[in-house]
């Protein structure tokens, strides 16, 4: 017979699945700088775009989603929103609950539902949105692509829909209108698809009017894009609240929390 009575047993380790690993560097990645860090960061792009790789993308799968027949409401079937944060429709009528594209991100300080991120409407979805913005009563909607963006179209509202109101702010148009309840469509038309816009000044002019729209409104908006350019609005917007508010700023932990929020790959 074997004696094993002198061997002491080894206690049991748990081993981090990648996703867990993914979730507690966006739980835990921060880096706060003064402005003059910021600016001195901001020459670096070489250690910019290390860090930025660095990030996991919080991918989501069809399985993670769980949602039967999704995929003919998705404009890109790898682009899908996370389900722990995602908006869900309510059915006028008894039924279930019905699926778009979009999630509630996080603000300033973490403040809950601060945005809503959503793609660029569909012709077969543009009454989903809709059904959304009078949903979670949207006051203002900010629409960063072009109407057609590489051979596709993407409809922001329904063409027989009343405006008031128009009006051209440099390099994006605001638009006003009203159907029972009134919501402000902010427009930047200048911010090419996977580039960035020429004068980045013409960004934080359109932040600081969509801010000082919200400061006597009710603070939850949507944004008509798909996963970066309203990704880098966001950030950018959460980033100068920090600014204005210490002095410092961090865009890691900015955007950390934005992709745990949704899934964004370029930005």
């Amino acid at each position: 017979l074997l004696d094993v009575s002198g061997l002491e047993a080894e206690p049991l380790c748990s081993v981090s699945t990648p996703k867990e690993v993914w979730l507690q560097l966006l739980h835990t990645s921060s880096r706060r700088l003064s402005l003059a860090e910021l600016q001195e960061a901001a020459r670096d792009t070489l250690a910019l775009q290390q860090e930025y790789q660095k990030i996991p993308p919080n991918f989501v799968s069809s399985l993670d989603l769980n949602v039967p027949g999704h995929m003919i409401k998705d404009r890109y079937k790898t682009i899908l929103p996370n389900p722990e944060t995602r908006v869900v429709l309510k059915s006028s009528e008894e039924g279930p609950d019905r699926y778009i594209n979009a999630n509630y991100i996080r603000g300033y300080k973490g403040v809950p539902k601060a945005y809503i991120a959503t793609q660029g409407p569909m012709v077969h979805t543009v009454g989903d949105f809709w059904d959304m913005v009078w949903q979670e009563r949207v006051p203002a909607i900010v629409m960063l692509t072009r109407l057609k963006e590489e051979q596709q179209v993407k409809p922001p509202f329904p063409q027989t829909l009343p405006l008031h109101d128009p009006k051209q702010l440099n390099t994006y148009i605001t638009l006003e209108f009203c159907k029972s309840r009134h919501v402000r469509h902010f427009w930047f038309s200048s911010w090419p698809d996977h580039h960035v816009p020429q004068r980045t000044s013409a960004v934080l002019r359109l932040v600081q009017e969509v801010e000082d729209f919200l400061a006597v409104h009710y603070e939850v908006f949507v944004f008509s894009a798909g996963i970066g350019r309203s990704g880098c609005f966001i950030a950018s917007s959460v980033c100068c609240k920090q600014v204005r508010d210490s002095g410092t700023v961090d865009v890691l932990e900015t955007v950390c929390q934005l992709r745990l929020d949704r899934y964004y790959y370029y930005y």
